[in-house]
C-alpha cells in the first residue's frame, strides 16, 4: 500500500488532507483519507482487534464520511411495527438474519463476530462470509437492535434484514462468477490443448524452430487470462488461509499453478526447456468444475428452503367484518383477520378453518402427495393449495411466523452449525496439505541432488496429484445433498450433525398420544359419583376442556352433550403438564387429569370400581367423575415400528395408565412399555437408559414431552407438534407420517456410507498416485486429469443421495 494511501481503504489521500487523518494501528502512525476511515480504525483499535489489519487480505471499502448522522438514522429499527416483519423470538431472545455490506475476506468475518460476541446483551453471532449474511441473537432486554446495526457500522459494515429475495439474488450472482471464470477457462484449455497436442505429436509435420517459438508465445497468451483470472478463486483462498496462519488445499493448488506457469513463460522466453500451458489450462478448468458442482450441491438445500417463500402468494382476499371482500397484501394480515380462499388457489397464511371443506394439497412442505382433507378447526398453512372447494380461514400467525418461514429459519440455522465430520475432514485437510508440502520439498531435493532435470516437473506433479481437494468434498457435498433430499420429504433438520448421531441409535423411546396416535379422542366409557348429576358433572367438564389445547380435550367439546346443558364461566385456569388441568367455576375450585394429579388417595375404592379410566374430575380432591378416553393408532404406526424394530429396541413413556397403554401397545413390537409417568419420570426414563450405555432417540408432540426431547441423544417432533416440543426437537416431521422416521434413518446411514465412500476413494487416490508421482512417471497432465476426476467423483458419488 503506497505512502499516501489510505490504511483503511486503500484509496489516495489527498494532499490536502496529508497528516489531517491520523492514528496508531500495530505501532506505526497510519494516514486516513476521510473521518469516516478515522472513525472505523478507531473504533477497531479501541476494541483490541487490530489483527484484522494482519489478517485481511484485501483492504476494506471506503466508510461513510457522515457516520454520527448515518448511526442516528439506524433507531429506526427499533420501531416494534418495523420489526414486525424481520425479527423472530427466540424465547426471551430476539433473532435477525442480516445480509453484510462491505464483506471483502475471510479476516472480515473474523473481525465482525469477534466485535460483536464482545458487546453486552449479543447471545450468539455466526457469520457467513461466503453468503455475505450474519445471523444474531440478541437479548432486548439489554440492546437494541439499532446498537447492534451500529457497532457494525463503527467498525465498517453495513447491516440489513435478510430477504429470500436478495440472497436469491446475491447466489445468481456468485454461480454467474463462477459460470464466467469457467467457461474462460474451457474454451481457452481448448485451443492451447489442441495447440501443443499437435506440437507434442508431430501432428504439423517438421517444423522449424521459429515457427514452435510462435506457438508457444500464442499458448501462453491464451493461458494469462486462464491464470490472472479463472484461478483466482485459488490464490484468494490461499491467500486467506496463510494470513489465518493456516494451510488449506489451495495452497498447493496455487504453487503448482505459478510454479508452473512462471516455468513456461521461462522457457519460452529463453526457448529452451519444456513447457506445460495445455496442463495448466486444463488444471485450472477441472478444479473450477469440481468446485462449481461442490457450490451447486452445498446450495442445494438452502435453495430447496428458501424458495418455499415463492408459493406463498403476495396478495389475499381478506373478509370485512361487515361482509364485504377486499384484496390486500398478505404479510398485512393479522391474527384473527379472516380471509377466503377459492377452489384452485393457494392459500395465503397460516390459519384455521371456519367454514368450508376442501381437499388441500400440502406437498409443499409434508412431500407427502396426497391431499389433506380440511373442514372446521383443520389447520391450513400458507402456501398450500386448496384442491376443491371454498375455505373461510381465520389468521393464526402472521406471515412472518408462519411454518414457511419457520423453515426457512431453522434450515438456515442449522447450515450455520458445522457437523463433526466436516470438522474432522478440515483439521485432516491440513494435516494432509502440510505432508503434501513437505513430500514435494523433499521430492525436490532427491531428484535435484541427483542431477535430474526434470527435479522441478516431478514436484510439479507430486502437488497436483495429491491435492487433497477431493478429501474436503467429501463431507459437505455428501450432508448438503441429503438436507436437500430430506428437506423435500417434509424432515426437517435443525442440527446439520444430527444425522451423524442418528447412526448411533440404538434404542428409540417414543410417547404414546398424538406420536403413535392419532390424537383423535373419543370417551368410551364414564363412571360419576353417588349424588352426582351426570349432566352437570360432564357439562363442568366441557368448560374445563374447552380451556384446554390438549387433544384429549376434543372428546369433550366435539363430543355429544347432554341436552340443555351451557358451558359455565372458568377463570383462574392453570395447566400443569403431563398432570392436568384447573379451573374455578362459581368461586370452586375444580381439577381435571390423571389420578396422580388430581385424585386424593382416600378416593382409592372409586379408583378400583373404574379401572380403565384415564381422566379424573374432582373438587376439592373428592372425585365426582371418571371418564375412559380412548384413541387409536396412527395407520401407519405398526408398519413403522416393525421397520424399526428390527434394528432398534422400541419403549414407549407415556403419561396415560398402565392398563391403557400395555393395551395399546399388545400388539406392536414393543420391549419396554411404561405408562402413568410425569414429564419428569419420563425424563429419568431417558436418563436411566443413557448411563446403561444406550444413545437413544426421543419422539413426541407436547409440551409435556419438551424437557425428556431435550435431553435424548436425537429428538424428533412429529407431526402438528406444539412449538415448545418444536423448540427442543432436532429434527422435525412436517407430515403426519411416521414413515419418515425410517426414511430418515436409512438416509443417515446412507450418508454416513457416502462419507466413508468419499473419504476412502481421496484417501486412496492420493496414497495410489503418490509413488507413480514421486517416482517421475506421471508427468504433470496425467496428475491434473487424475486429480480433477478425484474430485468429480466424490461429487457425483454425493449427489446420488437426492435420487435415491
Amino acid at each position: 500500500m503506497a505512502a499516501h494511501d489510505c490504511y483503511h481503504c486503500g484509496l489516495p489521500v489527498a494532499d490536502s488532507d496529508d497528516g489531517k487523518f491520523t492514528t496508531v494501528i500495530l505501532g506505526q502512525q497510519r494516514d486516513m483519507c476521510c473521518p469516516g476511515c478515522l472513525a472505523v480504525a478507531e473504533a477497531i483499535v479501541d476494541n483490541g482487534l487490530e489483527d484484522y489489519y494482519q489478517f485481511r487480505t484485501e483492504p476494506a471499502q471506503k466508510s461513510d464520511d457522515g457516520i454520527l448522522e448515518t448511526l442516528d438514522k439506524l433507531k429506526v429499527y427499533d420501531d416494534p411495527s418495523l420489526q414486525e416483519e424481520f425479527v423472530f423470538e427466540e424465547g426471551q431472545n430476539k433473532q435477525i438474519q442480516l445480509t453484510l455490506e462491505g464483506i471483502t475476506c475471510a479476516a472480515c468475518g473474523w473481525l465482525i463476530e469477534k466485535q460483536l460476541s464482545k458487546v453486552e446483551g449479543i447471545k450468539q453471532v455466526a457469520v457467513n462470509v461466503q453468503e455475505r449474511r450474519a445471523l444474531v441473537t440478541w437479548s432486548p432486554f439489554q440492546i437494541k437492535l439499532s446498537q447492534i446495526l451500529s457497532t457494525l457500522k463503527r467498525i465498517g459494515y453495513i447491516g440489513s434484514p435478510f430477504h429470500p429475495d436478495e440472497h436469491e439474488a446475491s447466489y445468481k450472482r456468485e454461480q454467474k462468477t463462477f459460470l464466467k471464470k469457467l467457461g474462460l477457462a474451457g474454451i481457452m484449455t481448448m485451443q492451447v490443448m489442441m495447440l501443443m497436442t499437435g506440437l507434442y505429436f508431430d501432428w504439423f509435420g517438421a517444423i522449424e524452430l521459429e515457427t514452435r517459438q510462435y506457438f508457444y508465445w500464442v499458448a501462453l497468451t491464451l493461458t494469462t487470462p486462464v491464470v490472472l483470472y479463472s484461478g483466482s478463486t485459488f490464490y484468494v483462498g490461499a491467500a486467506k488461509a496463510l494470513s489465518a496462519r493456516t494451510v488449506n488445499m489451495d495452497v498447493p493448488v496455487t504453487l503448482a499453478i505459478f510454479g508452473t506457469y512462471i516455468a513456461g513463460i521461462r522457457s519460452t522466453m529463453l526457448e529452451q526447456g519444456e513447457v506445460y500451458f495445455e496442463s495448466i489450462c486444463m488444471f485450472i478448468f477441472l478444479l473450477l468444475l469440481s468446485r462449481f458442482l461442490e457450490h451447486r450441491s452445498r446450495h442445494r438445500a438452502a435453495q430447496i428452503s428458501a424458495n418455499m417463500m415463492q408459493y406463498v402468494p403476495v396478495s389475499a382476499t381478506k373478509l370485512m367484518p361487515d361482509g364485504s371482500i377486499a384484496e390486500c397484501l398478505a404479510k398485512q394480515l393479522k391474527v384473527d383477520d379472516v380471509v377466503l380462499v377459492k377452489p384452485g388457489e393457494t392459500i395465503p397464511i397460516d390459519g384455521l378453518v371456519t367454514e368450508g371443506n376442501a381437499a388441500v394439497d400440502e406437498s409443499m412442505l409434508t412431500g407427502e402427495f396426497n391431499p389433506v382433507r380440511k373442514t372446521s378447526k383443520s389447520p391450513v398453512y400458507g402456501g398450500t393449495v386448496c384442491q376443491d372447494g371454498s375455505l373461510t380461514i381465520t389468521v393464526t400467525q402472521t406471515l412472518k411466523n408462519a411454518l414457511v418461514n419457520q423453515i426457512v429459519r431453522l434450515q438456515a440455522s442449522a447450515m450455520a452449525s458445522k457437523p463433526k465430520a466436516a470438522q474432522l475432514a478440515d483439521n485432516f485437510s491440513r494435516y494432509f496439505v502440510t505432508a503434501v508440502l513437505l513430500i514435494s520439498a523433499l521430492t525436490y531435493t532427491f531428484w535435484a541432488y541427483n542431477g535430474s532435470d526434470d527435479a522441478f516437473w516431478i514436484t510439479i506433479s507430486v502437488l497436483v496429484a495429491t491435492c487433497p481437494c477431493a478429501l474436503g468434498l467429501a463431507t459437505p457435498s455428501a450432508l448438503t445433498c441429503a438436507m436437500a433430499k430430506l428437506n423435500k420429504q417434509g424432515i426437517l433438520l435443525k442440527r446439520a450433525d444430527a444425522l451423524e448421531q442418528i447412526t448411533d441409535i440404538d434404542t428409540i423411546a417414543l410417547d404414546k398420544t398424538g406420536t403413535l396416535t392419532q390424537g383423535k379422542f373419543t370417551i368410551s366409557n364414564a363412571w360419576y359419583a353417588d349424588g352426582v348429576d351426570s349432566d352437570s358433572a360432564f357439562s363442568i367438564a366441557r368448560a374445563l376442556e374447552s380451556r384446554s389445547e390438549h387433544p384429549i380435550a376434543k372428546a369433550f367439546n366435539g363430543g355429544k352433550t347432554p341436552s340443555g346443558n351451557t358451558l359455565h364461566k372458568v377463570s383462574n385456569f392453570t395447566v400443569t403438564p403431563g398432570g392436568g388441568i384447573s379451573g374455578e367455576i362459581n368461586d370452586t375450585l375444580f381439577s381435571m387429569g390423571s389420578a396422580a394429579f388430581s385424585v386424593h388417595e382416600s378416593q382409592q375404592s372409586f379408583i378400583e370400581g373404574c379401572p380403565t379410566a384415564n381422566v379424573f374430575l374432582t373438587v376439592k380432591g373428592r372425585i365426582m367423575a371418571a371418564f375412559e378416553v380412548r384413541d387409536s393408532l396412527r395407520d401407519d404406526t405398526q408398519e413403522t415400528l416393525d421397520i424399526l424394530a428390527k434394528s432398534h429396541t422400541l419403549a414407549v413413556l407415556s403419561g396415560d395408565t398402565q392398563k391403557n397403554v400395555d393395551s395399546l401397545t399388545e400388539p406392536l413390537p414393543i420391549s419396554t412399555a411404561k405408562g402413568g409417568l410425569t414429564p419428569e419420570q419420563k425424563y429419568e426414563a431417558v436418563q436411566a437408559m443413557q448411563q446403561t450405555g444406550s444413545k437413544v432417540m426421543m419422539m413426541g408432540d407436547g409440551i409435556n414431552d419438551a424437557p425428556v426431547l431435550a435431553s435424548a441423544d436425537v429428538a424428533i417432533a412429529v407431526g402438528n407438534a406444539t412449538d415448545v416440543a418444536k423448540t427442543a426437537a432436532d429434527v422435525i416431521l412436517l407430515g403426519y407420517q411416521l414413515l419418515s422416521v425410517p426414511e430418515l434413518i436409512r438416509t443417515s446411514h446412507q450418508v454416513k456410507q457416502k462419507i466413508r465412500q468419499n473419504i476412502g476413494w481421496s484417501v486412496g487416490y492420493n496414497i495410489l498416485i503418490l509413488p507413480f508421482a514421486v517416482s517421475g512417471l506421471l508427468s504433470p497432465w496425467m496428475a491434473v486429469v487424475g486429480m480433477s476426476l478425484s474430485s468429480i467423483i466424490v461429487v457425483s458419488n454425493s449427489t446420488r443421495l437426492l435420487g435415491k
